[in-house]
């Protein structure tokens, strides 16, 4: 892996401080860059001449994982080409990093795909739409994520039984809306866009009918999905005592683990670390609640490995519960691509640091209990397990492929969101202009990494039937 070096600041005209500079400068600055980077430039995909063993690159991720829990990885991204992409972001940016760019930087998400979004609660506890994962954040080319982005609709549209007309117009309404709305942030200051989000409201407007309705189900779901639910899904009463449900291997309960140890003495440490994360406020009112019981949980794709605990935590009584979720944090993959070159720093000593600064920079609107914490030399970041969070469950008999596009439209509209909070909407505005000319780019694109990752699903199944991974029964 060799870093790119072509990733410059924000503002690459070197001239003065992107504070300083009108929005038309900041405009015909994008504009001027099409003479260094074509927006045709961006639909070539090759794949380079030395192109790492794709399988390799998943292996060396699984020997920083939990080993018994590999297998479970490998199981997940083998169901269909698109959990494949979205479980193989560190191959794909070996792919796609050397590509041209513009120099343009943002805090990328890392990780983007179109099942890499969702409806949460804000503090004041209104329902927005944003990006949901952050594990791979780090300062990075936008194009990075605009191309996975786009790639992940053709994929998903393929999975989902789509045609090639449905596929184009998916990764179409990803370039079309975040192009649109990247032109409207380009005129906003830059405290109107640190409060922006996409609000309940802005998501029933933007959607037609047939796709609207399915949100207003989405967004009735997440309403319930509170920690009394998680209480009522999740633990039973056992000696007088609720404990969670255990549900192997994928929801294992720590004394089953490791018997006869004080595993709980050892969260309440880790926990305390993570208390030094929080402002004094929020530091109060997670004192104020005990640890009742912990177990480690399999979550996602991609993270699968990694360590995860759920935590049940209680206050007043049982009708008072908070469960967090903690998460390790592992170096991004991007790290090895890029060179931190954005006006901020971003704290890269410390992985769950890493996470919280990224999210807090471009969803708009964390989680209040959003921390990081450290255990015996692992980086882990802390949230709520789920508090009015909901998700589209892109499966087959599950999500109506005809509103694809309309979904994939929403996604590009948070990522133009998110970039423009990181980085300089203006200057990003002018490079991809008002026509369709970035679109057609990134649709040939799209439809060439499509083939690429359907290529590496088949190798990885290849693998697994010549015994050179071993895949899980249960997953």
């Amino acid at each position: 892996m060799t870093a790119t070096k072509n990733l410059k600041p924000i503002d690459s005209s070197g001239d003065r401080p992107v504070g300083s500079r009108s929005v038309r400068d900041r405009l015909a600055a994008g504009k001027a860059l099409r003479q260094t980077v074509k927006r045709s430039d961006h639909a070539a995909y090759q794949p380079p001449t030395n192109r790492e063993d794709p399988i390799a690159i998943l292996e060396a991720q699984a020997t920083t994982r939990v080993a018994d829990l590999v297998p479970i990885r490998y199981a997940r991204m083998l169901t269909s080409p698109f959990a494949f992409l979205r479980g193989s972001a560190a191959i794909m940016i070996q792919d796609i990093a050397p590509a041209p760019t513009t120099g343009l930087t943002v805090q990328a998400c890392g990780d983007m795909h179109v099942s890499n979004f969702g409806v949460f609660a804000s503090a004041e506890r209104n329902l927005v739409f944003a990006i949901n994962d952050f594990d791979e954040t780090y300062v990075g080319a936008w194009e990075w994520d605009l191309k996975r982005l786009v790639a992940s609709a053709v994929v998903a549209g393929q999975f989902l039984g789509g045609d090639r007309v449905l596929c184009e117009s998916a990764a179409r309404s990803v370039v079309q809306f975040y192009r649109e709305h990247l032109h409207q942030y380009a005129d906003l200051g830059y405290l109107d866009l640190w409060y922006d989000n996409i609000t309940e409201a802005d998501l029933l407007q933007a959607l037609p009918a047939p796709s609207k309705e399915k949100a207003t189900q989405l967004l009735t779901k997440a309403r319930q999905r509170t920690h009394l639910q998680v209480l009522e899904k999740t633990t039973d009463l056992i000696d007088n005592q609720q404990h969670i449900v255990e549900s192997p291997p994928l929801v294992v309960r720590i004394e089953t683990i490791r018997r006869g140890e004080q595993i709980i003495e050892t969260i309440e440490q880790l926990i305390q670390d993570y208390l030094a994360s929080l402002s004094s406020d929020r530091r109060f009112l997670v004192s104020r609640y005990r640890i009742l019981d912990v177990a480690r949980k399999v979550v996602g794709v991609g993270s699968v490995g990694t360590r995860c605990w759920i935590v049940y935590l209680e206050g007043v009584d049982a009708s008072d519960p908070l469960f967090l979720q903690i998460k390790e944090a592992q170096p991004s993959v991007l790290a090895p691509y890029t060179e931190t070159l954005c006006s901020y720093t971003l704290p890269d000593n410390h992985q769950g640091h890493r996470v919280v600064t990224g999210q807090r920079l471009i969803q708009g609107a964390p989680d209040i209990f959003l921390g990081w914490g450290e255990l015996d030399g692992v980086h882990y970041y802390i949230r709520q397990l789920r508090d009015m969070k909901g998700g589209v469950k892109l499966e087959p008999g599950k999500f109506r492929v005809a509103s694809l596009p309309d979904y994939c439209g929403i996604c590009g509209w948070a990522l133009a969101l998110a970039h423009a909070k990181s980085g300089d909407a203006a200057i990003l505005a002018g490079y991809i202009g008002e026509n369709d000319a970035l679109d057609d780019a990134l649709v040939k694109f799209a439809f060439a990494y499509a083939e690429q990752t359907e290529q590496d699903y088949d190798r990885l199944a290849a693998s697994a039937k010549q015994g050179r991974i071993q895949v899980a029964s249960e997953f």
